[in-house]
């Protein structure tokens, strides 16, 4: 085995050891959101994703071989989903604390 090798093997264990801590951490915070604060927190998801949106987009055009565009487009249709049910649920949300209208006299 070259040194070229175990750098890479330990930099994809690291990626993973990462990737997992990320994927607990973000259960645990994500599981203890009240609901009073779940539409507040859906516009800043909608945010991240719109990065992410743009991220893939710019990946997708980047000509670094079919794999990476092939892999662009995936990003970008997923983040373009995300974004737009974000949108439809935090609507439907607010939609619901909308204050009926006042009875005619």
């Amino acid at each position: 085995m070259n040194s070229e090798t175990l750098t890479s093997s330990q930099a994809v264990i690291a990626a993973l050891y990462v990737f997992a801590l990320a994927a607990f951490l973000g259960y645990q915070v994500i599981s203890r959101v009240p609901p009073l604060l779940h539409t507040p927190l859906m516009s800043a998801t909608n945010a991240i994703s719109g990065i992410s949106l743009v991220g893939s987009i710019v990946i997708a055009g980047s000509g670094h071989g079919q794999v990476a565009t092939i892999l662009g487009f995936v990003a970008v249709a997923c983040s373009t989903t995300n974004v737009v049910g974000g949108f439809v649920i935090t609507d439907r949300m607010l939609r619901m604390f909308k204050r009926k209208e006042a009875p005619k006299k």
